[in-house]
C-alpha cells in the first residue's frame, strides 16, 4: 500500500516538475498575434518568399520568452534575446556581441520536442496598442532583424520550415526554425 502510494506520488512530482518543459499544447493565437502573423506573411509574399506554417512548439517558447521578459526585463548588458534565471530554462545573458548565442538558438530544443535551433527577434513598447504594425515596423527598419524574416544575408541559406509568434505586455516575439514541427 505504501509503495502504490509513494510511486503515485513520484509521478505527480515529476509530471508536474517536468511537465511544464515538455508542453507544446498551443493555445490558440490572439487577434493581434495573427494579425502579426498575417503581416509577416505578406510582407514575405512581397519578396516572392514562401509562407511558414505556424509551429505550436516555437509558439509556446515565444510566449514563454515573452512572459519572461515582462516579468523579468533584461538588466545592464543583457538584451531582448536574454532569459532570466526564473523559469525551467537555462539563464542566458545574450548580449551584442553574440558570444552567447547559442544559449538563445537551442532554447526551443531545451523547452520543447521541437528538433532544431531557433532563430528569435524581439520587439518592445510602451505603446502596447497596435502591436503587430509596431513590431513589423521596426522590424523593417532593422537591418538585421529584417534580414531574418526576408532571408537575406547571412540568412539567405536558412529556409525556415516554422514560425512561432507571441505577443504579451510590451513584448513582441517571433522565432524562425529550419525544422518543420512534427
Amino acid at each position: 500500500m505504501y509503495r502504490i502510494i509513494f510511486l503515485l506520488l513520484l509521478a505527480f512530482f515529476f509530471n508536474n516538475a517536468f511537465g511544464q518543459m515538455v508542453d507544446t499544447s498551443r493555445r490558440d493565437l490572439t487577434t493581434e498575434e495573427l494579425k502579426l502573423y498575417d503581416l509577416i506573411m505578406e510582407y514575405r509574399d512581397s519578396k516572392r518568399l514562401a509562407s511558414i506554417p505556424i509551429s505550436p512548439s516555437l509558439c509556446y517558447v515565444a510566449l514563454l520568452h515573452a512572459r519572461d521578459l515582462n516579468e523579468n526585463p533584461p538588466k545592464g548588458r543583457c538584451n531582448m534575446h536574454s532569459w532570466s534565471k526564473n523559469g525551467p530554462w537555462g539563464k542566458c545573458c545574450y548580449t551584442e556581441d553574440h558570444a552567447k548565442s547559442q544559449c538563445m538558438w537551442d532554447k526551443p530544443r531545451e523547452l520543447t520536442s521541437y528538433p532544431g535551433y531557433g532563430y528569435e527577434i524581439a520587439f518592445w513598447s510602451t505603446d502596447i496598442e497596435n502591436m503587430a504594425e509596431q513590431a513589423l515596423k521596426g522590424w523593417k527598419e532593422s537591418s538585421h532583424h529584417n534580414n531574418v524574416m526576408i532571408n537575406k544575408p547571412p540568412w539567405r541559406d536558412h529556409p525556415w520550415k516554422a514560425i512561432g509568434l507571441a505577443i504579451v505586455g510590451n513584448y513582441a516575439i517571433v522565432w524562425f526554425g529550419e525544422e518543420e514541427d512534427l
